[in-house]
């Protein structure tokens, strides 16, 4: 069976529900407070998991009791492997802010995640074949995501990276991925284009690229053309983890062969169904929901 490994961070989310997203100088009351385990490659590992690959989760954290946290919660998910790797820095943590309009933004402490090195990277990426698949996200250090996609490639294995967060450029990458998902302002960030962004990410060097708009649905583009996607209709409560949500079963559905026209519609439908309750993690959709939502799935 063909493997998904998911290299990027795991830590701890605090969710704040607030009236609306914060102004410059202000100061905000949360609604409340709530706990949960988290991070862009956490929550796509999981995901893609639900979704019926065969995934491999690999996370640097740190050696404290949020990693303990992490261990003993992952240890319930359908994984073929985990892996988190200690590292000589505090587990990851993110502040959550979601707005009553569903709209959010977030801080990241990224320490255990910078400080994956090249070395681990490779290391990580040692049992990846040619039927097999990496999958990326930006919160691991440059140095670190380059290799691990040179170390994939000269297994054989394809690379698909999520451009989010983007915090250093990663256009010199593009050319080194069968795949890149991206949101509006990354691809723009990226290629200098608002229109036509999903082209423009391929004629970057990208294999194939989607560039997801939100209500808008998102647009993919490649060798074979560019194409509209329109979104599922949904009433949105939280857009935190759609995302996630979108990246971890379009990897899984990739990898079980389906078309990109087809795995992105399917990933549409699960990322509608995030959307339309609140949290990150506790929003993803569970195995159960995703053998209803996407018939004739591995899941």
């Amino acid at each position: 069976m063909s493997r998904l490994l998911v290299l990027g961070n795991a830590g701890i989310d605090l969710l704040c529900p607030v009236p609306h997203l914060p102004r410059a100088g202000e100061t905000l009351v949360a609604d409340g407070q709530t706990r949960a385990p988290g991070g862009k490659g956490l929550n796509q590992a999981v995901v893609a998991a639900r979704a019926g690959a065969a995934v491999h989760f690999a996370a640097p954290v740190g050696q404290d009791g949020a990693a303990d946290e992490l261990r003993a919660i992952l240890g319930a998910e359908p994984f073929a492997g985990l892996s988190l790797l200690p590292q000589d820095a505090p587990t990851d943590l993110s502040l959550l802010m979601v707005a009553r309009d569903a709209e959010n933004c977030i801080l990241t402490l990224g320490a255990a995640a910078d400080a994956l090195s090249v070395r681990e990277a490779d290391k990580a990426v040692a049992e990846l074949g040619p039927r097999d698949m990496l999958l990326l996200q930006g919160n691991l250090s440059f140095a670190a995501t380059e290799a691990a996609m040179h170390a994939a490639l000269a297994r054989g294995a394809q690379v698909m990276l999520n451009t989010a967060p983007l915090r250093w450029d990663m256009a010199p990458l593009l050319p080194l991925c069968a795949l890149v998902v991206a949101n509006a302002g990354e691809a723009e960030s990226l290629t200098g284009r608002r229109a036509a962004a999903a082209e423009a990410l391929h004629q970057a060097g990208a294999a194939r690229a989607v560039v997801t708009l939100g209500a808008g649905g998102c647009v993919s583009a490649g060798a074979a053309g560019h194409h509209h996607h329109p979104a599922h209709p949904v009433a949105a409560v939280d857009t935190t983890g759609a995302g996630d949500t979108f990246c971890g079963v379009l990897a899984a559905l990739l990898l079980a062969g389906q078309t990109l026209p087809a795995a992105v519609e399917r990933a549409q439908r699960a990322a509608a169904l995030t959307v339309s309750r609140p949290g990150a993690f506790a929003a993803l959709p569970s195995a159960a929901e995703l053998r209803a939502l996407l018939p004739g799935c591995a899941a």
